[in-house]
């Protein structure tokens, strides 16, 4: 079996919600335990910090993963969805799994799930944990994949839970409300184990006190502990600095993934290491510092306001994984500082998103190329362009995200800017990334 022989089972012959939706989603965890058992239980063999959200848990995983390893300590990294290779999912000290060791697994899994019939991620999560505790890693960083009290992830006993923000998204699973998505993500919180929570409203936050407060697991509002604020937004790396609330002490750093929204997750990543440090890990300032100036590095995240090298024009170009109203939110006042002529925007979505709310947020003074992305569960690019013009959003539809991205090169000036994001997987099929 070869590689991409390997990495096509695992895409075709489970479903995976990323591609097709709903008909991947699975109301339990009893497929996990059972993965899991047959794989001697590897979850219970390490020690993990569990990160969920709406938005800002990828980012905060893979902050708290780099400054782990420029702490010393072999730090394990699990994050989905991919965007180019099915290892970014699962790296070590910011190596992803190896080509033979995916298809290692595949060999191996292959009569499990011809008896258990795994979604795509029941699989790749019981994998992760079998990597991790084969190759004996310290601690392993944990994003959850959608939700919290049912996702795949939500079987370990972490050292420290973090709640990034609450949301709008998944409302067909998760719930119609953002009180009820909360109490959702609440559901990664454990017994007499620390939570982080950064989330801003006052009525969720409550949410996630009340649960903590149920299972006596110490509650920790980052917001109340920690001030980051933007020193000056110079290239490549934003310079920022941290107040301790309950010190007054100052850390002035260098964030390698730039964008305003990145405060949020700042706060509860300051104070997820101070847990830690309590619980006796070895973290200096100077780890912190260099963690986050090198999480890009280190973590090998991508699409968080990230700008493309260009060899074909003077043109800014900047993509962003973000794909809903609260990440647009963000994206759109950040787009609004940004110096350019005129703003060519590469937009694409998935057909089981809302997106009213989405679209009247969007400027109206782009040019839009919609497009789709190459997979079962994309919005057809035609549909897009037509339900976007009801919210007076100009532009052509192309069938391809290369074919939409290569037309805004050609259309752009070098005073313009180049924007591509609404999807993931839109995001993960231009060039250069």
């Amino acid at each position: 079996m070869t590689y991409q022989e390997a990495e096509a089972f695992l895409f075709e012959q489970l479903p995976m919600f990323q591609r097709v939706g709903g008909s991947a989603y699975k109301k339990d965890l009893l497929n996990t335990f059972a993965l899991l058992e047959v794989l001697d239980n590897p979850h219970k063999k390490g020690k993990y910090i569990h990160v969920a959200g709406t938005n800002g848990k990828g980012s905060t995983a893979s902050f708290l993963a780099s400054v782990l390893k420029e702490s010393g300590y072999k730090t394990g990294l699990y994050t989905s969805p991919h965007l180019k290779s099915f290892t970014e999912r699962m790296r070590i000290n910011g190596v992803p799994i190896s080509e033979e060791e995916v298809i290692q697994y595949v060999e191996k899994f292959k009569p499990i799930i011809k008896e258990l019939k795994p979604s795509f991620f029941e699989l790749t999560t019981a994998m992760a944990f079998d990597y991790f505790a084969k190759e004996e890693v310290d601690i392993a960083v944990i994003e959850v994949g959608m939700g919290g009290r049912l996702d795949c992830t939500n079987v370990i006993q972490p050292e420290v839970s973090i709640i990034t923000q609450i949301g709008l998204d998944h409302q067909q699973f998760l719930g119609d409300t953002l009180e009820e998505i909360s109490k959702e993500k609440a559901g990664i919180i454990k017994e007499n184990t620390p939570i982080v929570c950064s989330i801003i409203e006052n009525e969720l936050k409550l949410i996630i006190k009340e649960v903590s407060n149920s299972k006596k697991a110490p509650f920790f509002d980052s917001k109340e502990r920690y001030k980051i604020s933007i020193k000056e937004e110079s290239i490549p790396h934003w310079k920022m600095v941290a107040e301790n609330l309950q010190t007054s002490d100052k850390y002035e750093f260098e964030s390698g993934l730039s964008a305003s929204y990145q405060i949020q997750n700042l706060a509860g990543v300051f104070t997820a290491l101070d847990i830690l440090k309590d619980k006796g890990y070895s973290i200096s300032d100077g780890n912190i510092k260099e963690g986050l100036k090198n999480v890009i590095e280190n973590s090998g995240i991508k699409g968080r306001w990230q700008r493309i090298s260009n060899d074909k024009s003077e043109v800014k170009i900047i993509a962003d994984t973000g794909h809903n109203i609260p990440a647009f939110e963000h994206l759109v006042k950040m787009l609004e500082n940004e110096k350019f002529d005129q703003l060519h925007f590469v937009f694409a979505t998935v057909n089981d998103k809302k997106l009213d709310g989405v679209l009247e947020l969007l400027p109206k003074n782009a040019k839009y190329y919609f497009t789709q992305a190459n997979i079962p569960r994309a919005l057809d690019a035609n549909e897009l362009r037509d339900t976007a013009s009801q919210y007076d959003l100009k532009g052509n539809s192309y069938p391809t995200v290369a074919e939409a991205f290569e037309n805004a090169q050609k259309n752009a000036s070098d005073k313009d800017l180049i924007f591509v994001g609404g999807s993931t997987f839109a995001v993960a099929e231009i060039p250069n990334l």
